[in-house]
């Protein structure tokens, strides 16, 4: 039994303004029109031949990731989900992940461990990969997946392979991210892969590793286990509890200090998509080496990337730079530098600006909505809901709101009434009143809602009754 576990965490912030925190990386849709989430998806589904999946998500993410997977597949009983309350890197979402695999299929169940966010090309080469780390963990090795280097890339871990085991290799070494004059040594040897960051083990190899390396995280984690409740779907951790879970890699944690470690050769056109030079090379170039994606002219520039879908832009005498455009941000980036692009968001985040975490577009579990204008003095957005959903019981304490439907058929509560409105039909919610808006129909409910007063941050929302379990 074969159970890819898929980790979906971190904010992307390499990938800014298109990655933010409220909407990072994994859902970022490439040059086909998938998501990274999607494409693992499938990736996952074919190595398991769709027996189900396990994906391990902080809790803001449930929804958004649930309804991307059932945009893929619509059997929800697929998917199985451990939701995190706070991070605590990769050691401890694996434990949980594979006490939870073996509650459900026994010890000797094998886990495919991969993150939702790297992208991979040749699916017919790792599903082949996938077939010879399960050869090598059934005898009870830990697997990881290396990948031939094709630059001297200094942003990637590197393995050294040590002896030939069957159908693959010994670890001879993991490697820390080496200078460019190292990594051009370990490109020409032929001895190193770079650390693709995807394992396989059986459920029993994995938990008596963290045992025998990891007591402490291996003592809390089943004792954590033990205390839950498990017929929950999804599955939550308690947040004490596992906040107390030591920080640490499972790279750190297990596989730099096992001495039952091989590792697969791949070479099934990986990324991590960790920059936005990566994402570039997605992308057909022209002859002056630049790539476009959506609306871009450039004049007399060579070697640019210009990502922008909603508004044209133009460049002129410019050479060697990433230009994104998301509507509601720009970032203006010297190519060779893309990587310290977390340097704004971190920035953006001491400022508390919006623009660190939310986009103009905020996806909900009920829909979204689109920020049409923010002034000082009213907010006016574009709502989404979806059918047969409901937005929470709440009230605001600094802003009145006046809805006005122009799509669909909207159920609103205003204090104690309730009635229907129609296309073109509006309301008006007082401050400090309660109120609820459900779309009642089999269509998407498009609303326009124009906020008036002197705040309008989304905690300025008081909720009393939540299906989401946000009140």
């Amino acid at each position: 039994m074969l159970v890819p576990v898929i980790m979906s965490g971190g904010a992307g912030t390499r990938l800014w303004p298109v990655s933010r925190k409220a909407h990072p990386k994994p859902f970022m849709r490439m040059a086909d029109g998938h998501s990274l989430a999607e494409h693992t998806l499938r990736r996952a589904m074919a190595a398991s031949a769709g027996d189900g999946v396990l994906t391990i998500t902080a809790r803001d993410y449930y929804f958004l990731t649930r309804d991307t997977y059932l945009g893929v597949d619509n059997r929800a009983d697929h998917f199985d989900f451990i939701l995190e309350p706070c991070a605590r890197n990769t050691a401890p979402a694996i434990a949980m992940a594979a006490l939870r695999v073996m509650q459900r299929f026994g010890p000797e169940a094998q886990m495919l461990v991969m993150p939702a966010d790297h992208l991979i090309r040749n699916l017919q080469q790792f599903l082949q990969a996938v077939e010879q780390a399960r050869e090598l963990a059934a005898d009870g090795r830990l697997v990881t997946f290396g990948v031939h280097p094709t630059e001297p890339e200094t942003g990637y871990g590197y393995i050294r392979l040590g002896a030939q085991v069957k159908g693959g290799y010994a670890v001879d070494a993991f490697v820390e991210k080496p200078d460019l004059e190292t990594a051009k040594a370990y490109l020409k040897s032929g001895e190193y892969r770079w650390n693709a960051g995807i394992f396989c083990y059986r459920c029993d190899a994995i938990l008596q590793a963290l045992e025998k390396y990891q007591p402490e995280l291996y003592q809390q984690a089943t004792a954590l286990w033990e205390a839950l409740d498990k017929s929950n779907t999804p599955l939550e951790m308690p947040l004490q509890a596992f906040s107390e879970l030591p920080s640490i890699s499972i790279d750190y944690a297990v596989m730099e200090q096992a001495d039952n470690v091989a590792v697969v050769d791949g070479d099934f056109g990986w990324s991590d998509i960790g920059s936005w030079k990566a994402i570039s090379e997605l992308y057909a170039e022209d002859e002056s080496g630049n790539r476009i994606r959506g609306q871009g002219v450039l004049v007399d520039s060579q070697r640019c990337f210009v990502q922008s879908e909603e508004r044209l832009v133009a460049a002129v005498g410019v050479d060697d730079l990433v230009i994104v455009d998301t509507g509601d941000a720009v970032l203006v980036a010297a190519r060779e530098r893309a990587q310290e692009v977390k340097q704004v968001v971190n920035r953006l985040t001491k400022a508390d600006h919006e623009a660190a975490t939310y986009h103009r577009t905020v996806h909900r579990p009920w829909g979204s909505y689109t920020v049409m204008e923010d002034a000082d003095d009213c907010k006016v957005k574009r709502l989404v809901v979806k059918p047969g959903q409901v937005l929470s019981l709440q009230l605001h304490h600094r802003r009145s709101e006046h809805w006005t439907v122009i799509r669909g058929t909207a159920k609103v509560r205003v204090g104690e009434q309730e009635f229907i409105l129609e296309r073109n039909q509006s309301t008006w919610i007082p401050v400090e009143t309660l109120h609820r808006l459900e779309n009642p129909g089999n269509e998407d409910l498009h609303l326009i809602e124009v906020q008036t007063g002197d705040y309008f941050g989304e905690d300025d929302i008081e909720r009393f009754e939540d299906v989401y379990g946000r009140a």
